[in-house]
């Protein structure tokens, strides 16, 4: 195998429609027109689980409906993050290496999902009013990416048969924490995102929207010169956009000098692996946002491990890809 080069890029300032769940229209309520909770609810996946967690009959505008739904998913995850600590510092019968695993995984997610919905509480607590699309776009990624670790929580602990007390303990907080986290989505994206950027996602369809093949990328002539040029393997070697080294050897050594704590004006790191085989595992730390990779197609840039469940690694931590903090990353793009 000829050596590995990865290259980066900085400034490549996109937009793509990021999934959500497909919820009923809203398009019948303005977002600032006061409606009762039970006509609120009809609109959110599951209305009687809806009703049971808005005030009951109360007249409210959807913006102070989802303030109160997204402070009481912050108020449930930090109880839920509570519950799981509880369960690895007293539990009730000793538990395998793999149950504890398993929590612990629940724990770091739970964590996760404290920050998640702290930052989206400000951002809704903040105005009532539809945001720029770049910061609306933030925040339904941090209230759909909830709903991912809820899922893969719930995984991990299924698969360990020697904590079935531990999963009945927590399946009922993670099942009343999946409604609520997808309620808050629902009326996030009711008041705060732009109309333009609603679309439509069904579970099992890819989550990126391609149009004729193509990412609907949305960014200067100039960067989009520099994506294209990565896009025909043809990597940009002038102009202030590339960092100049280009001689990284392991993806952790490129997402190691991407910048820390951008925001999204900045916009996207890119880093470009070019084929061969990287035997590692990758974790991109908490730090690092907006971040973009692209690989040289399906069985040209592989990301390679041999961690498994039946050696006794969680689900989770058996992934060769990982991130810390879904904010701002992108899923790898191989053309």
């Amino acid at each position: 195998m000829s050596p590995k080069l990865i290259s980066c890029l900085f400034s490549i300032s996109l937009f793509i429609l990021l999934p959500f769940y497909a919820f009923p229209s809203f398009a019948d309520i303005s977002p600032t027109t006061s409606v009762s909770s039970d006509t609120i609810c009809h609109y959110t996946p599951d209305p009687y689980y809806c009703s049971t967690r808005l005030p009951h009959n109360q007249y409210a505008t959807v913006y102070e409906f989802g303030q109160h739904s997204v402070r009481a998913s912050l108020s449930a995850s930090s109880n839920f993050f509570s519950l799981v600590d509880k369960y690895l510092n007293t539990p009730s019968s000793p538990l395998s290496n793999t149950a504890i695993g398993a929590l612990q995984d629940c724990k770091f997610l739970a964590g996760l999902n404290v920050d998640f919905l702290s930052s989206s509480f400000q951002t809704v607590n903040s105005t009532s009013q539809i945001l720029p699309s770049m910061q609306a776009d933030d925040v339904q990624t941090l209230l759909s990416a909830i709903l991912t670790n809820q899922q893969t929580c719930l995984d991990g602990l299924q698969f360990t048969a020697s904590a079935s007390s531990v999963t009945n303990g927590l399946s009922s907080p993670l099942s009343d924490g999946f409604k609520l986290y997808s309620m808050s989505l629902a009326l996030f994206t009711k008041g705060w995102v732009p109309e333009k950027n609603k679309g439509t996602w069904q579970p099992g369809r890819n989550h990126v929207t391609f149009r004729n093949g193509r990412l609907p990328l949305k960014m200067s002539s100039r960067n989009l010169a520099i994506y294209e040029s990565v896009s025909r393997r043809k990597l940009l070697q002038s102009g202030d956009e590339q960092d100049g080294s280009g001689n990284f050897t392991t993806i952790n050594d490129a997402v190691a000098a991407a910048p820390s704590n951008t925001n999204a004006s900045n916009g996207y790191f890119l880093i470009y692996i070019t084929a061969g085989v990287y035997a590692e595992y990758v974790s991109i730390p908490k730090n690092k946002g907006y971040l973009m990779m692209i690989g040289d197609g399906i069985n040209q840039t592989i990301i390679t491990g041999n961690r498994s469940v039946a050696d006794g690694w969680t689900t989770f931590n058996s992934s060769t890809f990982g991130r810390n903090s879904s904010l701002g990353i992108l899923p790898a793009i191989y053309h």
